[in-house]
């Protein structure tokens, strides 16, 4: 409450540009925005409607494709309102626990989903005549609903960590959305780094199961069904931990960093995906040849 009483709004410095670049870069922010949430609302209709998509893979990725569209939902909004005019840089201080909540709970939840998604291709390499009873539907909705409930879990104690301080100073916020590095520095670095250490090991191990089919088929078939998975986990972690792991860097990269994996990453899961896999790509093809004869 005391925190209520002495900051009732925050100021964002939003994106570092030149005042003249406001509408070209809210064009891009927003064509970008349209982009995403259509891509990945592509590909859970494309996932529900075609059942030979029903397979632990694609239920995980639909979970993944939910996360991207509202985790692009919570950030670019707010970067479009600041581009169009300087009023929109102020949030009120709810405003900024609600969106700094949503944004950790996205994020985390997406750390623990992809390390779950390593753990499904990892089984379903060593292990492919066990695979199906391994991984069975039970299985793959106690998994996500654990990486759900993990993030929630760590999203809130984050934010409660980040809003119990004194903000007896300054109002403004070096950034174009709420976010605390300097505060969230081991909570978010621990999670990160051990989720990327486990999906790092896990590939090891599938790398090492690939080296020993004998067939060359076999093994780029082995290897096409991880380098979707393999693209976005380094685009989604690389720069999170580029800024999560300097938390007293105040440089305007870390801003620029900062929009690779809040605006582009989002809009890469449904573009990866797409283009280099077939099953989804048939699945389009017969989606939309259906749409036409109906």
């Amino acid at each position: 409450m005391s925190n209520r009483c002495l900051v009732t709004t925050f100021f964002l410095t939003g994106l570092p540009h030149q005042p003249a670049l406001d509408t070209p870069l809210f064009g891009l922010f927003l064509a970008i925005y349209v982009l995403t949430v259509l891509g990945n609302l592509l590909i859970l209709l494309v996932i529900r409607a075609e059942p030979h998509l029903h397979t632990p893979m694609y239920h995980f990725l639909s979970n993944l494709s939910f996360i991207n569209m509202w985790f692009s939902t919570v950030t670019v909004p707010k970067v479009l309102m600041t581009l169009v005019s300087p009023g929109g840089r102020a949030i009120s201080f709810c405003s900024c626990v609600a969106q700094l909540y949503a944004f950790h709970l996205l994020g985390s939840t997406e750390c623990f989903l992809y390390t779950v998604m390593s753990y499904d291709r990892y089984l379903a390499i060593t292990s492919p005549l066990r695979y199906a009873s391994l991984m069975s539907a039970r299985t793959c909705a106690l998994l996500a609903a654990s990486a759900w409930l993990s993030g929630a879990l760590h999203s809130a104690l984050q934010a409660a960590l980040t809003f119990r301080l004194p903000y007896c100073g300054t109002s403004q916020i070096q950034h174009y959305f709420c976010d605390a590095p300097m505060v969230i520095f081991v909570n978010i670095g621990l999670v990160a780094s051990g989720c990327f250490l486990l999906i790092a090991l896990s590939y090891v191990s599938i790398v090492q199961a690939i080296l020993r089919i004998r067939t060359t088929e076999g093994r780029c078939r082995a290897f096409q069904t991880c380098t979707s998975h393999c693209v976005v986990v380094l685009c989604f972690f690389g720069p999170g931990l580029f800024i999560y792991l300097r938390p007293g860097s105040k440089d305007a990269v870390d801003v620029v960093v900062a929009v690779f994996y809040t605006v582009l990453t989002p809009l890469l899961n449904p573009v990866v995906y797409t283009l280099r896999n077939k099953e989804v790509k048939r699945a389009l093809w017969k989606l939309k040849s259906r749409s036409v004869l109906t």
